[in-house]
């Protein structure tokens, strides 16, 4: 829909920026990397897009408020509102299966966990307090499947990432780490 032909429609501004690409991993959307977190028509040609970084001091920021922003004023969008949104924090639980399903096959292991939330413990007085073993994650290999992988560094390409190896295929790749 063309908002200079009727009313500005939320579901077409999120289909819309569901096109917008993330800077860094072109082959994922900033929808479905979960960066948009809401989309409010306040106007026949005005809206309100909440944003959020995937971590504090996202270098990329600026570039994903620009493109979100070019993108709408494409399709006719002139008052474009963007709230950059830090609480709740952005995890890699906000991606989108088809999102995730992207990154495979873009080469880069995409998250094996659930974030678990660990900001209750540590609180007062460590009585009764229990430590979390964290399980051992099997991280997958893009490339052939395997799950016969090393960490190779916590440093990947971005800060997001972590470089792995696989011990079957021998071929490195990255995986977008948990947060």
């Amino acid at each position: 829909m063309n908002p200079q032909a009727g009313s500005l429609d939320a579901a077409q501004v999120w289909a819309w920026l569901a096109d917008v690409p993330d800077p860094e991993i072109p082959v994922i959307s900033v929808v479905d990397l979960g960066i948009v977190r809401t989309v409010e028509v306040t106007g026949a040609r005005a809206c309100v897009v909440t944003i959020t970084p995937t971590y504090s001091g996202c270098p990329a920021m600026q570039v994903i408020a620009d493109a979100v922003t070019e993108a709408l004023r494409a399709h006719g969008v002139e008052h474009v509102t963007l709230v950059n949104q830090l609480s709740p924090a952005w995890t890699t639980d906000s991606m989108s299966d088809e999102g995730k399903a992207k990154l495979k096959g873009y080469g880069i292991a995409p998250p094996q966990q659930q974030v678990i939330d660990i900001s209750g413990l540590g609180r007062g007085a460590a009585v009764g307090v229990k430590r979390v073993a964290m399980p051992k994650l099997d991280v997958i290999c893009p490339n052939c499947g395997s799950n016969h992988t090393q960490l190779t560094s916590q440093f990947g390409s971005t800060p997001c990432k972590a470089l792995y190896k696989c011990i079957d295929c021998r071929e490195p790749f990255d995986y977008f780490k948990c947060h």
